[in-house]
């Protein structure tokens, strides 16, 4: 089973979170951001726990995925007060989930470092996209969950403002896939980076 976690320090990581320049002590942006955020992990330890499985770590998948179910409990949560927050506000909200859109979810991790490598979870994040762990297409992909989620093109009584943004996020995800289709087909082979944590083995980038 999951460990559990204590309400005191839920608290405290989202007021953690609050303090991100990104969400700009807002609710709206924080709470989107989780939604957000959360999907993403319960994709990517989902994906981590079928690879493990496929490769015989059979104690890694299914921690794996143990915490893929965990964060999808969180997903359903926060998904479902922004689901409130646009009954409650739509104009506000979709404004919020626009503006979130155009600062782009990065994930907790993006501030990893080992002491040594400057770059690394730019190189972390390139060989979980090479690997299907986590990719461009998993972002439109929960992009375009969200949108559908909380029936974001189906708002009315908006400000002009207000229907800019919900242009922008309903052909956001669709905006994605193509820059995605082109950088792959300009992607090359990249370098052999060493991870400390796996004692300095060289991984295909």
């Amino acid at each position: 089973d999951a460990l559990p976690i204590c309400p005191q320090l839920q608290i405290l990581c989202f007021y953690h979170l609050l303090q991100d320049p990104r969400t700009e002590n807002s609710p709206y942006l924080g709470f989107i951001y989780t939604s957000f955020q959360e999907r993403a992990t319960f994709i990517s330890h989902g994906n981590t726990a079928r690879l493990a499985k496929e490769h015989g770590d059979i104690k890694l998948a299914q921690i794996c995925g143990t915490i893929a179910a965990d964060e999808k409990r969180h997903e359903t949560a926060y998904t479902k007060i922004v689901e409130k927050l646009y009954e409650i506000d739509p104009n506000g909200t979709v404004l919020a989930f626009a503006d979130m859109m155009r600062k782009k979810i990065s994930m907790p991790a993006h501030l990893m470092y080992d002491g040594r490598d400057d770059d690394l979870f730019e190189h972390f994040s390139a060989v979980a996209q090479r690997l299907g762990v986590y990719t461009a297409k998993d972002y439109a992909d929960i992009l375009e969950f969200l949108v559908g989620r909380w029936k974001v093109g189906d708002l009315t009584g908006l400000s002009a403002e207000g229907r800019k943004a919900q242009d922008y996020v309903c052909g956001l995800p669709a905006r994605i896939r193509k820059l995605e289709e082109r950088a792959q087909a300009r992607a090359k082979q990249g370098p052999r980076i060493p991870f400390s944590w796996i004692y300095d083995r060289e991984v295909q980038l």
